[in-house]
Parts: C-alpha cells; sequence; structure tokens
C-alpha cells in the first residue's frame, strides 16, 4: 500500500491557480511532519512548504504569501494551494515524511 499519493497537477497559464493533494496513510498523517518539494527540469529538489502535527507552518522564503500548505484529518490528506503561479513554478511536486517520497505530480504553467 502506497503510504503517500500525489495528485491535482496540470496545466496552467501564467497567474492562474492548482491545488494539489496528497493522501496519505493514516498511521503517517498525525505522526509525523509532513513537506511538500519540487524539482524543476534539470534542477536539484527544493523545499517547498512543511506542516507540523501541531499545526505550525513552514515555507520556504521564496513561495511565501503564494503558497499555502494546509491538511485535512477527516480525509488524511495534505494539500498545497498555489496562486499566482509563474512559468518557473513549473516543476514536479511531490509529498514527503520522514525521507518517504510520493511518486510526484507535474505542474507546468506557460501561456
Amino acid at each position: 500500500q502506497e503510504q503517500l499519493v500525489e495528485s491535482g497537477g496540470g496545466s496552467v497559464q501564467p497567474g492562474g491557480s492548482l491545488t494539489l493533494s496528497c493522501a496519505v496513510s493514516e498511521n503517517i498523517f498525525n505522526a509525523y511532519a509532513l513537506d511538500w518539494y519540487r524539482q524543476a527540469p534539470g534542477q536539484q529538489r527544493e523545499f517547498v512548504a512543511e506542516l507540523y502535527p501541531s499545526g505550525r507552518t513552514k515555507y520556504a522564503d521564496s513561495l511565501k504569501g503564494r503558497f499555502t500548505i494546509s491538511r485535512d484529518s477527516a480525509k488524511t490528506t495534505l494539500y498545497l494551494r498555489m496562486n499566482n503561479l509563474k512559468p518557473e513554478d513549473k516543476a514536479v511536486y511531490y509529498c514527503r515524511y520522514m525521507g518517504v517520497w510520493g511518486q510526484g505530480t507535474q505542474v507546468t504553467v506557460s501561456s
């Protein structure tokens, strides 16, 4: 059984919005900090946001104000709301906990 399954990626125009989802196994959801990372073509994977079990959040400085991490405990799902998307946000977005990665979901931003 997969522990992390991302969805919600797609193609949007600059300025558009997307919400990514990560279905998380129940035994993990409330026990660990959950992260979003992304990897652009030819680039290293980079940190996007983190949500602690306490509800505290942490963001990459460059993304604060445009991206929001949240969760739905009833659905054991982690979200990443991305607003005002830019071409440089194009990447594969991954959900992660304790070194375990999901399969990723592709986000493309182009006109």
